[in-house]
């Protein structure tokens, strides 16, 4: 007569190996969950602070600020300015970035590929003072001949209408700043993820006949498209929230107007704060620090928009 030994119940090997942790494995979980904890806490305390300090200066009368204006008035054309700048960042820094990164890792030369790697991990270390000296220096001045052109030729269209900034401090300036300050953080990212593309699903496309942008097109961005989403909305992020580069090129008079290449332009939220915050009082911070909390609402909304495109996106690939 056979006798079988029968495990007592929850004695799995899984929960067994749970139960049992070395001290190392709980300091790092512990350690991990503080720092998370610390991120939600600094994030809690920032829109805290925005929120009691700006309040005021929402409900502040429009002669109680320097502006003149009602908190609506006074935020909509930063609003306007910021959006506008960014986005037309963001239209001009995707394709190039996607397309270097793509050479960077399936074109190029593998030493080849190295250099500019590390070129374009430098360039995302350059400080946004340098690219605002760069663009108010040289870039501005350079691009007066190509916005007189585009008055001339395309004014009938509002984006180009003119009278053409002689100082070339305009929006559509800034925008290409912003677009090459974004280039290498959205380029960088998007090389890493193009390389762990599986290399079965690119030989595959190959088998079959495809060329290498065929693959490319197939494999690789089909692939890639949750991360190049995320590589985008964060190079949007920084475009949003950039400060001195935008402060120093940009002529601004505060008004709405899509004219991209006048000297009358719309200023950015993170710009009128670091301009006029040094001589604001009373009323004035407040409203300046109101302005802060829509800039931080807006980051919020375009970073919690872009997760849920990922998530709805992988949720769609694993339903096919």
């Amino acid at each position: 007569m056979s006798t079988t030994s029968q495990k007592p119940a929850g004695s799995t090997p899984e929960r067994a190996a749970k139960s049992i942790q070395r001290p190392g494995d709980r300091i790092f979980r512990g350690t991990s969950f503080a720092a998370g904890l610390l991120i939600l806490v600094t994030l809690a305390g920032v829109a805290i602070f925005l929120t009691i300090e700006g309040i005021p200066g929402i409900t502040a009368s429009p002669d109680e600020v320097r502006s003149g204006q009602n908190f609506v008035d006074f935020v909509t054309p930063l609003v306007f300015g910021t959006l506008l700048s960014s986005i037309l960042a963001l239209i001009m820094a995707v394709p190039v970035a996607i397309g270097v990164a793509l050479f960077i890792s399936h074109y190029s030369p593998k030493r080849l590929g190295s250099v500019f790697g590390y070129v374009i991990d430098l360039l995302a270390a350059v400080p946004s003072v340098v690219y605002g000296l760069w663009g108010i220096a040289f870039l501005a001045p350079q691009l007066v001949p190509f916005f007189v052109s585009l008055e001339n030729n395309l004014g009938f269209i509002p984006l180009f209408a003119g009278p053409t900034s002689p100082t070339g401090r305009t929006i559509l300036t800034v925008s290409i700043v912003l677009a090459i300050m974004i280039l290498p953080i959205m380029t960088a990212i998007c090389r890493e993820i193009f390389l762990q593309t599986p290399r079965l699903h690119q030989e595959a496309a190959l088998a079959l006949g495809a060329t290498r942008w065929e693959m490319a097109r197939m494999a690789i961005f089909p692939y890639a498209r949750s991360g190049i989403i995320s590589a985008a909305m964060l190079s949007l992020g920084r475009a949003l929230g950039e400060t001195m580069a935008v402060a120093m090129v940009l002529s601004a008079t505060g008004v709405i107007t899509f004219n991209l290449i006048s000297s009358v332009n719309p200023s950015t939220i993170a710009a009128n704060i670091a301009l006029g915050f040094p001589e604001a009082s009373g009323l004035t911070v407040n409203a300046l620090i109101a302005s802060g909390l829509v800039l931080f609402v807006i980051t919020f909304a375009v970073n919690f928009a872009a997760r849920a495109i990922v998530e709805r996106r992988k949720d769609f690939s694993g339903a096919n």
